[in-house]
């Protein structure tokens, strides 16, 4: 029997703008809310970045972290996963700022550089809330977003080894996976460990399955059976990737930090909404759920308790 799906919810990202959605969490309370509601839905990894209250812009501080993050632990069992990919054009001290001094059972690193293109969001809408969107989303037509080798070792000894945190791999390309098989090979990540590839990013391997096949069977011959994979694709591409996923006995990830969408057309107005439908989906399919126990298991957590927040 395969085992249960861990759901992944990214609930608001750094991405998307206010003014893309109305039920894009911006707040410390709607952030707690979207997250705390996710975990009621099903999500037993709940991926977490800040925002500036004032005005929706990707946000770095622990302090602003710290507004959300107890009252979530608080309120449900769901792993807590900090981001470090941050915002686009944060330095790489500011993207793990926070992780640093929240000490968190799991944290996002991103297993490569590469051009992250989401300047074509920009054509999309005319009348913008705050002058710092359109701003954005244009710099990245001329952007690379950094994650070198020096940086990935950095984050790994100083988050990982000192702090006990495990991490989701975020790996948008083949060649990412190779990267991640270097730090394995030099000892510096040990399994079981968590793979999360990353489809329709412009820049990134495009969301096409026959991508996601290759990857996958690349990582198979890589990692065997020290790791767990899930998938996230952005925009109309998050739920068929995620069945797919699932049918290929991975995990899976949802949320407004992927795609603001429910259905075509659709703006979906919750990040419950969206984990509600592809664990629909997964129980249909005589598949079941993870818990945030079972997950904490098979990615050997150091548990909620160890954590600073």
């Amino acid at each position: 029997m395969s085992k249960p799906v861990i759901i992944t919810c990214a609930v608001t990202g750094g991405i998307h703008t206010p003014t893309m959605s109305p039920h894009l969490p911006i707040t410390p309370q709607q952030i707690t809310e979207a997250a705390v509601g996710a975990a009621e839905a099903g999500a037993s990894i709940i991926h977490l970045h800040a925002r500036d209250p004032e005005n929706g812009r990707p946000d770095y501080r622990p302090e602003t972290f710290m507004q959300f993050l107890p009252e979530i632990k608080d309120r449900c069992d769901a792993v807590i996963n900090v981001s470090t990919g941050g915002g686009l054009g944060m330095s790489i001290d500011e993207r793990l700022k926070a992780a640093l001094v929240a000490s968190p059972e799991m944290s996002s690193l991103n297993m490569g550089s590469l051009n992250f293109g989401i300047f074509p969001m920009a054509e999309k809408y005319d009348n913008w809330q705050h002058a710092w969107e359109p701003e954005f989303l244009a710099m990245t037509k001329d952007f690379i977003f950094p994650n070198t080798f020096k940086t990935i070792e950095y984050a790994l000894r100083n988050l990982g080894e000192e702090h006990g945190t495990r991490f989701e791999f975020e790996c948008y390309d083949l060649g990412h996976l190779y990267n991640l098989a270097y730090f394995l090979d030099k000892g510096l990540i040990k399994g079981p460990f968590f793979v999360q590839m990353i489809y329709g990013i412009l820049g990134g391997a495009g969301a096409d399955l026959d991508n996601f096949m290759h990857m996958h069977t690349i990582a198979q011959k890589l990692f065997g059976d020290e790791y767990e994979f899930s998938v996230l694709a952005a925009g109309k591409n998050q739920m068929p990737f995620a069945t797919q996923s699932a049918m290929l006995g991975g995990n899976v990830r949802v949320g407004l930090e992927d795609s603001l969408y429910i259905g075509k057309g659709q703006l979906a107005e919750s990040n419950a909404q969206q984990v509600t439908k592809i664990r629909t989906i997964i129980e249909e399919l005589g598949m079941t759920v993870a818990t945030p126990a079972e997950a904490r298991q098979r990615l050997a957590l150091k548990g909620a308790d160890n954590v600073n927040f």
